[in-house]
């Protein structure tokens, strides 16, 4: 199974990309594809940009990324309730180049924040907006508090959350794909 992993935003730090990449791992998968949107930079989206210089080079490559996995794995970075701004554009791009480039794509998403809500905003718009672009969105989970609720040595120390994650990742793992 290729799977391809990323936090939606494009911070240094990122939690999201760390919580995407942890997740990936508990899949054991020797074919996992981790990336960094910051190594996607694009001008920002606008129809005069388009016609003038037409698409990135960063989008087409993006989008090779996630026409050939076959689980994507996501954790949304929520700013002011909704999609960074550095998403946001590399979502507009890739939806000129291929409105439905989620196609066929069955997609993890997840968020996790500092804070108790754990991008339960953010998660709840993609949820919404994904599955028009062609996703096939199999299962969500929000980590609240991440500091306190992820090691990188230990994992989850919630147990609870532990747990129901757990059980996300074995449903993901048994479904053909």
């Amino acid at each position: 199974m290729n799977i391809l992993s990323f936090g939606a935003s494009a911070s240094k730090h990122s939690i999201n990309k760390q919580f995407a990449h942890f997740v990936a791992d508990q899949f054991g998968s020797d074919k996992t594809s981790k990336i960094d949107l910051i190594d996607f930079p694009l001008p920002v989206f606008t129809v005069d940009e388009e016609k003038e210089n037409g698409f990135p080079e960063n989008v087409h490559l993006f989008l090779e990324k996630v026409y050939s996995a076959d689980l994507i794995i996501i954790s949304m970075a929520e700013h002011n309730g909704s999609y960074t701004a550095w998403f946001k554009n590399l979502f507009d791009w890739a939806s000129r180049v291929n409105t439905k480039f989620f196609t066929d794509k069955k997609i993890l998403l997840l968020s996790t924040s500092p804070g108790p809500r754990g991008g339960i905003g953010v998660l709840t718009a993609a949820e919404d907006r994904f599955p028009r672009h062609g996703a096939q969105i199999i299962s969500t989970f929000s980590l609240p508090n991440f500091e306190t609720n992820l090691d990188a040595s230990l994992g989850i120390l919630n147990n609870d959350l532990k747990i129901e994650l757990e059980k996300i990742i074995s449903k993901v793992k048994t479904q053909e794909l």
